[in-house]
């Protein structure tokens, strides 16, 4: 089978290298319009058992990538000057750029083709593949091209948001809010290597206006990111990387492929950050499109296989990233609670966490948030 996998992103890599790895005799092209070193952004961050999905089908990948993860096991929110642990909440994190090295190298020592550098301008230029996956991110031309074949939606969420790094090292992923005299805001900050982290500054439409953003330019608006969390950064500076102010999008596809051209990753879905699940959702989909493959014999009944297994799990993940992002809508509101009835609102926020598992999952935040609870219950009685 002749394939053209366009993007060089996580999602992208991994496809065609779990295909060629598996296939040797298929010819994959994979078309990306950067440089090999080029990338945006940070860290990128993966939920407890960081690729652990991969290990049973997969450890060589996992063993490539595990020894440049930062891991941890709690998360801490500070609020109103306090600091609150919870407890059991494990997380993982790698830089966006070592990460998209390890997978080209993976790649590239299978037989994969490369093409960096390389923008496809038009769809005509892969005429005569047998398959195109396009791994081609919130902008995919082929999602472009059949905008309507592919029933593409898209809205967007109110708060604003800009993606910047720091050298400060934080020991958890950690969540900073603060009041200011113009409003409020919310910085997602977690280290991805001994010596960097992602610093994601958030805040809602009112403040972003209050403070001008609208005509600040990067360095303006870093400027004053960095005034506002001086305390979080500890006095240090913020890093800048195409660090412009956007609106989270929610992308959604109801159909996942048209003839003979199949969507994965940010190209189909796209998932709030707040539950740091996009570059998993886009491995996960690579994955089950090669099953997909594999379990069929023609590509379009195997497209469709794919789009009937895939899309329910999907769709509930999804669901519940808009629920944690409704949620950072309100957050504003929420600081007005106390650090501990605030750090357990933050918590069940989307609605897949109750009392039981926080007490078996969290057990030292839960005896307190219950301790405290019950005191104030004793002081009103």
């Amino acid at each position: 089978m002749h394939i053209a996998v366009l993007g060089g992103g996580p999602g992208g890599l991994y496809f065609a290298y779990l295909w060629k790895r598996r296939h040797p005799e298929a010819q994959i092209d994979l078309f990306e319009q950067n440089a090999p070193d080029a990338t945006w952004g940070f860290g990128v961050v993966f939920s407890e058992q960081a690729l652990e999905f991969l290990r049973a089908d997969d450890p060589e990948t996992v063993d490539a990538i595990a020894p440049e993860m930062e891991s941890w096991n709690n998360i801490t929110l500070n609020h109103r000057g306090e600091s609150v642990e919870i407890d059991g909440v494990g997380f993982s994190s790698i830089g966006r750029l070592t990460l998209l090295s390890i997978l080209q190298a993976r790649a590239l020592a299978v037989g994969v083709t490369a093409h960096f550098s390389n923008p496809i301008h038009s769809l005509d230029q892969l005429n005569g593949y047998d398959l195109i996956v396009a791994a081609d991110g919130l902008n995919s031309l082929v999602r472009r091209s059949f905008e309507g074949d592919f029933g593409f939606s898209i809205s967007y969420s109110t708060n604003k948001f800009a993606w910047y790094g720091t050298h400060k090292r934080f020991e958890t992923l950690s969540q900073t809010f603060v009041k200011t005299a113009r409003g409020t805001f919310n910085a997602h900050h977690y280290r991805y290597a001994p010596d960097m982290s992602t610093f994601l500054v958030e805040c809602d439409r009112a403040t972003w206006d209050h403070y001008g953003f609208a005509y600040k330019d990067v360095d303006q608006s870093k400027a004053i990111c960095e005034e506002v969390f001086a305390e979080a950064l500890g006095g240090g500076m913020l890093i800048s990387n195409k660090s412009v102010w956007r609106n989270f999008p929610w992308v959604w596809n109801e159909h996942w492929f048209h003839k003979n051209m199949v969507l994965i990753g940010d190209a189909l879905h796209s998932a709030h950050f707040s539950i740091g699940s996009g570059t998993r959702l886009a491995i996960e989909d690579a994955i089950a499109l090669a099953k997909a493959l594999e379990a069929e014999a023609h590509v379009a009944t195997a497209l469709a296989r794919y789009q009937a297994d895939r899309k329910p799990i999907v769709k509930k993940l999804v669901t519940a990233a808009r629920t944690s992002a409704n949620w950072y809508e309100k957050f504003p509101g929420h600081m007005q609670l106390d650090p501990l009835d605030f750090a357990y609102s933050y918590i069940t926020r989307s609605g897949r966490i109750d009392d039981a598992r926080l007490r078996a999952m969290s057990p030292r935040f839960m005896a307190a948030y219950e301790a405290a609870g019950q005191a104030g219950a004793s002081e009103n009685g």
